[in-house]
């Protein structure tokens, strides 16, 4: 088997292409098959197929609420890409390095069942099946992700943005409310926040192995961001506005217990004491 390796020296079969966050494909991603470390949403999905990959393999994120951890999946068998989702109890999220060296399959879609995938088998052997799949070509319906601001008065306002890639120079000090997992990227703790907002919160995505669906929250606590996560099973991986409206606390940093935050709250409640000052 004709292999090569990526840039932290795994070997990889020929094809198989790693990318930490799906929002940013490599040039070679087009026609082959992709194993992220994003969750396994419905706009992730979008990005697979606007990117051309011949199958993904991302994290099924804990699944979650209404199967929002793996929405990728059969939107993705709707255009007739295969996709599977790896279980966030058997590799870090985020990091793609862990999904290739522990990852097992949770979830498969039709046509990547048709190609022999199956839960349980390894990332790796997952993708080897999937060299197999027709290369689709489509131009999918544009699902962009969104950003919306609570209309509520006080000395800062809480931005609501579907994915923590959104963040920008406009959130420096606001309450950012996010629809992304509360992993690390490639396990960099830089990757926690893009810039320094007052407060943070992300979708815990079933917390998994060694806690790496809230591996940020320590991160946050060392630039002085309070930052909380909200169960997967709560509310909606992928929309930060059911994160705001329907996330249930499941573990918070310090800097945020210190600010009242506290495991079991609906997070509205406490985000709107923030946003008062």
């Amino acid at each position: 088997m004709t292999v090569r390796s990526d840039t932290r020296g795994h070997d990889l079969p020929h094809g198989v292409v790693v990318a930490d966050t799906i929002t940013k494909l490599p040039a070679e991603a087009a026609g082959g098959v992709v194993v992220s470390g994003s969750h396994g949403g419905r706009y992730p999905g979008y990005l697979a197929a606007a990117g051309g990959v011949r199958a993904v393999i991302l994290c099924d994120a804990g699944i979650g609420k209404d199967e929002a951890g793996i929405g990728a999946l059969p939107y993705l068998g709707a255009l007739g890409i295969a996709a599977a989702a790896v279980s966030h109890l058997s590799c870090r999220i985020g990091d793609t390095g862990d999904m290739l060296a522990r990852g097992t399959i949770s979830r498969a879609n039709p046509a990547a069942a048709r190609l022999g995938v199956r839960a349980g088998d390894t990332t790796r052997d997952a993708a080897v099946k999937l060299r197999a799949a027709p290369s689709v070509v489509v131009t999918p319906e544009p699902l962009g992700e969104g950003r919306a601001y609570v209309d509520q008065p006080g000395p800062r306002r809480i931005a609501l943005v579907d994915s923590a890639a959104m963040v920008g120079p406009e959130d420096v000090g606001q309450i950012v409310v996010t629809g992304s997992h509360g992993g690390l990227v490639g396990g960099n703790p830089a990757m926690a926040l893009r810039v320094d907002g007052f407060a943070a919160v992300y979708n815990d995505a079933g917390i998994g192995i060694e806690d790496a669906g809230i591996a940020r929250l320590p991160a946050l606590d060392t630039r002085g961001i309070a930052a909380f996560t909200v169960a997967a099973a709560s509310a909606r991986i992928g929309e930060a506005r059911s994160t705001f409206e329907d996330g249930v606390i499941s573990a918070v940093n310090r800097t945020a217990a210190a600010m009242g935050a506290r495991v079991g709250a609906p997070a509205r409640d406490i985000l709107l004491v923030w946003v008062a000052g």
